[in-house]
């Protein structure tokens, strides 16, 4: 376009000189200035003289999506009085409110800032009107040697599902373990490095130092460097038809007067937590194309022991704590045919029980270990779109059975890249 344009403009100019030979210019000077112009626009470097301020225009060009979600859900039990015995919640860790209900929205950008790193920024933008960072984080592109380093605000890569982000998950909500002991997914400042080794075989290790500020931890301890974890990766094809992969993970945290249950009054903790986990996938998808049928089954493994003391209610008497607390769920998602899907969960929470002193707590089992079945159908029009209905048998309290019903929509606006095996 820019170069029609000044074409355009050397005709003209060149009639004008053959009109007014006394005031005829230089015209193969400014053939060659106007050629340099055009250059310039189209490689993104002219810079310009705007009001004394002097700007450059940039060939950068992020990609930018935004994810819809909205639910319509319903209860058979008050949301108000979910728990989960045995487990001291994070917050947002129930299942909602009832009624119609506006989701997280995700407003992602991401590019390649240059040839040796990547960027992504994604804002969540929350029913009650309040934006939060929740990633931002930049990734090396040219270490070599399959090594690759990050460092910002994301979600950690221990455990299958915590780095997928919620509009990738195939249920309306997460597995019980991961409400419990990561506060549905632990994400925090830090950085990151990851190895792919060179084999046939797909092996990544990698390792993470973080803030500390996310649930399980808290309190940013040791001078803001509060958790640490390692993880590896090890999966592979087996035929055309079929992949896997299996992941154990390590999380070790610091807390300092970790919050959790009532926001005015709530229960302390501070000590050590350190989270094992193992993930396993299997993906079936005939000679490899997932296109009209395709099969996943997905489970996931964690204990974590807790070591510290728990000051109930901020009662200011702080009770010396020793616990473990343990869950796992397996999930499959069959898609029958194209478009359309259909998922069965189980999830399962144990707790060890607790002395006396802590009756009436959060961390009092009551005998009761906490699960849940879920069956969810969902339809896609396209990569961009999904609708979903779900129903929750979930007898995560004591002689209480809950039934939940989700209708979901997620809608994707723009440019969203692909996601991890």
């Amino acid at each position: 376009m820019y170069r029609t344009i000044f074409i355009a403009g050397l005709m003209l100019a060149a009639t004008t000189a053959v009109a007014e030979p006394a005031a005829k210019p230089d015209l193969q000077q400014r053939v060659q200035d106007i050629d340099e112009r055009v250059k310039q626009l189209e490689t993104g470097t002219l810079a310009a003289d705007q009001g004394g301020m002097r700007t450059t225009s940039s060939a950068f060009n992020p990609s930018i999506s935004l994810i819809l979600d909205g639910k319509l859900s319903a209860f058979s039990q008050d949301p108000a009085t979910y728990a989960l015995p045995g487990f001291a919640l994070g917050e947002e860790t129930g299942p909602g409110d009832e009624g119609l209900r506006l989701g997280e929205s995700e407003l992602v950008m991401s590019a390649n800032i240059d040839d040796k790193f990547y960027g992504q920024f994604t804002a969540a933008l929350t029913p009650e009107n309040e934006t939060e960072i929740e990633e931002a984080f930049f990734e090396t592109l040219a270490l070599g040697g399959g090594a690759t380093l990050k460092a910002g605000r994301f979600f950690s890569h221990i455990g299958y599902l915590n780095p997928v982000h919620a509009h990738a998950w195939d249920f309306a909500d997460q597995p019980l373990v991961y409400r419990a002991l990561l506060g549905n997914q632990y994400g925090d400042d830090g950085v990151q490095a990851r190895w792919v080794t060179p084999t046939d075989v797909f092996v990544e290790v990698g390792a993470e130092l973080f803030r500390g500020d996310g649930f399980p931890a808290g309190g940013a301890a040791n001078t803001g460097k509060g958790t640490h974890t390692v993880f590896v990766h090890i999966g592979g094809d087996a035929g055309v038809s079929h992949a896997w992969r299996i992941g154990l993970s390590r999380l070790d945290a610091d807390a300092k007067d970790r919050a959790s249950g009532d926001a005015a009054t709530p229960d302390l903790f501070t000590g050590t937590s350190k989270l094992t986990g193992v993930d396993f996938i299997w993906k079936w998808a005939p000679n490899g194309n997932p296109r009209q049928t395709n099969f996943k089954f997905q489970t996931e493994y964690f204990t974590r022991d807790e070591d510290g003391t728990f000051d109930p209610a901020s009662s200011g008497t702080p009770l010396t704590y020793n616990g473990k607390q343990k869950g796992w769920y397996t999930q499959a998602v069959y898609q029958f045919m194209p478009r359309w899907r259909a998922g069965l969960r189980t999830d399962r929470l144990k707790a060890d029980a607790v002395g006396a002193a802590f009756a009436g707590t959060a961390l009092d089992n009551q005998g009761h270990d906490p699960k849940r079945t879920s069956a969810m159908v969902d339809f896609s029009n396209s990569e961009f779109s999904r609708l979903r209905f779900q129903v929750n048998r979930d007898e995560s309290r004591v002689n209480q059975k809950d039934t939940q019903w989700y209708l979901q929509y997620i809608m994707s606006l723009g440019a969203h890249g692909a996601h991890s095996f």
